[in-house]
């Protein structure tokens, strides 16, 4: 399960382009998001025992399955034909921003239920992945007038790059190549500038960009001393970025400059990875 109890939650966008869930209705709604348990077989609780002995080869346990409606209350069509015309054309690029909303959702829930443990699913967790439009209370209840289901084919891999991050993992696993500090929060910050929080992409590099300096130094092989000396040369900028983050919105140029050294660390962990294989 997702996080959210099922139920209808109105969303409109803050100024700093993080999402929030407000408890009533407001003016001119950017998205309704719709929870609903769809399928789920409950297994019996038994209060008195803790435990129960399991067979040497169980079954499939049946798990709960919730369905997330992502509703545009600003997409209105005319009439059907356009709306059918919309339909012809949409696809995984709709998809794409619908999961950028709902991660952006999931984010706000994990901090108000104060879970670390939230998490938004990838393109390829869908167990199902739908497009489509309807009337008002269709949609009300996560239904359609017209809709497609979204296929994707599994992309042809050579096995090299099968095996890569099999690879890497054993190594990783072994301690003979082990997971660095900043190789953990890039993922974050860049997490954080995906979603559309620039802010705390811009917190999150600070540190980032002094582990990744910390950690990388000694390792001089190969590039990596002109890498270390060009992450080095983004301090500057990234902590002015960071400084005016704490008191409020960030210019676009800061953003463009967060982006950039995160794209510069992720670049240099490229190269560290590389090495390390050879």
């Amino acid at each position: 399960m997702l996080g959210p109890p099922d139920g209808r939650y109105l969303m409109r966008r803050a100024g700093d382009g993080a999402w929030r869930v407000v408890a009533e209705a407001k003016p001119e709604p950017t998205h309704v998001l719709l929870f609903a348990t769809v399928s789920a077989e409950r297994r019996r609780s038994r209060r008195s025992a803790r435990q129960r002995v399991a067979t040497p080869e169980p079954a499939a346990t049946a798990v709960p399955i919730q369905r997330v409606t992502v509703i545009d209350a600003a997409g209105q069509f005319n009439d059907e034909a356009a709306a059918k015309h919309w339909l012809s054309d949409a696809g995984e690029d709709e998809l794409a921003g619908d999961l950028l909303t709902l991660e952006s959702v999931l984010h706000t829930f994990a901090a108000v239920a104060a879970d670390a443990h939230v998490r938004a699913p990838g393109r390829e967790e869908l167990l199902v992945a739908r497009i489509g439009f309807g009337e008002g209370e269709q949609v009300a209840y996560g239904q359609w007038t017209d809709a497609r289901e979204l296929l994707v084919a599994a992309p042809r891999q050579k096995r090299s790059k099968v095996l890569e991050p099999q690879a890497r993992l054993a190594a990783a696993l072994g301690q003979r190549t082990p997971v660095l500090l900043c190789e953990d929060l890039v993922l974050r910050a860049r997490s954080d500038l995906d979603a559309g929080r620039p802010r705390s992409a811009a917190l999150q590099l600070t540190i980032t960009l002094d582990a990744a300096l910390s950690e990388l130094q000694p390792q001089m092989a190969r590039d990596m001393a002109a890498r270390t000396a060009e992450l080095a040369a983004q301090l500057e900028s990234a902590t002015g970025a960071a400084t005016a983050a704490l008191r409020g919105e960030l210019t676009t140029a800061q953003i463009e400059t967060v982006g950039f050294t995160l794209g510069r660390i992720e670049a240099a962990l490229r190269a560290r990875a590389v090495a390390s294989a050879v």
